[in-house]
C-alpha cells in the first residue's frame, strides 16, 4: 500500500469516524458503522485503528492539533489582550460546536487518562507557561489585576465548556428542546464569556 493511498484511506476513516461519534456518541458508535460510512471493510477498518478507543484518540489529536498551534500565535502576538480573550473564546467554542463528542470525551478523559489529555494539548502546541507570561506582562503593565493567571483560563474553560458538555439538559430545562433558541444562546456567550472574564480582570 504507498503511502498517499494509504493516508488518504486514513483520512477517510477519521472522517467518517467524526460523523459517527457526533451521530451517536462515542459509547453507541460501533465500528461496523464507522466502516460502513467510510466505504470499506472492518478488517481495513482494524488494520488502521485496532480499537474504536485508539480511532477516538487519534481524532481527539486530530481536531486539537488544528486549533491550539493558531491560539499560539495569538497568545505570542501584540494584540489587545481584549482581543486574544474574544478569539480564543470564539476559537475554543467554535471548536467544542463543531466536534459536539467532545466535551463528553473531555470529561472522561480527565478522570480516566488525564496524562493523556494533557501530552495531547501540549503537543499540539500550547505551552502553559507562555500563557501565563502574557497575564504576567499584563499585569506588570499595570493593565489587568494581579492574581494567579492559572485563575483566568480555568474560568475561560469551565464557563465555555459547560453549556456545550451539558447542552441537551440545558437545551431541555431553559429552551424547551429547540435547538436553533439553544444554538443562538451559545453563539451569544462568545461574547458574554469574554465580557464577563474582562470585567473580573480589567483595572478599572
Amino acid at each position: 500500500m504507498n503511502d498517499l493511498k494509504k493516508d488518504n484511506t486514513e483520512e477517510k476513516i477519521l472522517i467518517a469516524a467524526q460523523n459517527v461519534f457526533i451521530e451517536k456518541g462515542m459509547d453507541g458508535a460501533r465500528m461496523q458503522a464507522i466502516a460502513d460510512e467510510a466505504g470499506i471493510n472492518k478488517a481495513l477498518l482494524h488494520y488502521y485503528f485496532r480499537t474504536k478507543e485508539k480511532l477516538f484518540n487519534a481524532i481527539f489529536i486530530k481536531v486539537f492539533s488544528q486549533i491550539f498551534p493558531n491560539l499560539m500565535t495569538m497568545v505570542l502576538s501584540d494584540l489587545p489582550l481584549e482581543e486574544k480573550l474574544g478569539a480564543f473564546v470564539e476559537t475554543y467554542i467554535d471548536m467544542l460546536q463543531k466536534n459536539p463528542f467532545l466535551p463528553t470525551f473531555i470529561l472522561k478523559e480527565m478522570n480516566r487518562n488525564p496524562d493523556f489529555l494533557a501530552s495531547v494539548i501540549k503537543g499540539s502546541g500550547v505551552n502553559p507557561q507562555e500563557i501565563s507570561n502574557m497575564f504576567k506582562k499584563e499585569m506588570e503593565a499595570g493593565k489587568i489585576k494581579r492574581m494567579d493567571p492559572r485563575e483566568v483560563l480555568i474560568n475561560i474553560i469551565a464557563l465555555s465548556i459547560f453549556p456545550i458538555a451539558a447542552g441537551p439538559l440545558i437545551s431541555v430545562m431553559f429552551f424547551e428542546n429547540d435547538k436553533t433558541a439553544y444554538n443562538e444562546f451559545i453563539e451569544k456567550r462568545k461574547k458574554t464569556i469574554t465580557e464577563f472574564v474582562l470585567d473580573s480582570i480589567l483595572l478599572k
